[in-house]
């Protein structure tokens, strides 16, 4: 009887071992979603400066990195100049949008005066888009190749060394790339 507990027990700790070997080996950062690899959901949504509404399909053809922020986020504040960066160092290769989440316009215009606006700005009004792409909270990245494919979100302030490495896996994806 002894060596069933015996046995047991060693089952039991190897089991837990691999649960937690698992779990320690993962980057935090990279949190699953069930879009990732999916076509990315359409939108309409108003530019913030314009009024204009602006939609996925006049963007289509391009890859896409959005930017789900708000004014009262503070990792949004630390994140704000990493886009502002990217935006310019990578506009050529992809568009830059930003999405305000639940935020006020004029917060939103608020915090752009202070720390810059060199792409486009959009309100989701009613969180629908937010929702529809599976934002969790802010500040959250995602990563659209010209098909119009998820490629990946990056969840908390991004940083350039990772928002190179985005651009060149987008880049590498583009149909131009593969000719």
């Amino acid at each position: 009887m002894n060596w069933r507990i015996t046995v047991g027990f060693v089952v039991l700790c190897l089991g837990l071992l691999g649960v937690l070997a698992r779990g320690f080996g993962s980057n935090p950062r990279e949190v699953p979603f069930m879009l990732k690899g999916q076509a990315a959901p359409p939108f309409t949504l108003k530019a913030l400066d314009s009024g204009m509404r602006v939609t996925s399909e006049q963007l289509k053809g391009r890859p896409m990195v959005i930017n789900f922020w708000a004014s009262w986020c503070g990792p949004c504040k630390m994140e704000h100049p990493v886009l502002e960066w990217g935006a310019r160092e990578f506009g050529g290769q992809a568009q830059f949008l930003g999405v305000v989440f639940e935020d006020t316009e004029d917060n939103a215009r608020q915090f752009l005066a202070r720390m810059g606006a060199s792409f486009p700005q959009l309100i989701d009004q009613n969180s629908g888009v937010a929702v529809a792409y599976g934002v969790a909270g802010v500040p959250e990245t995602y990563f659209i190749d010209a098909q119009g494919i998820i490629r990946g979100k990056h969840v908390g302030p991004i940083d350039p060394e990772s928002m190179a490495q985005w651009i060149r896996e987008l880049s590498a994806s583009a149909p131009s790339a593969k000719q």
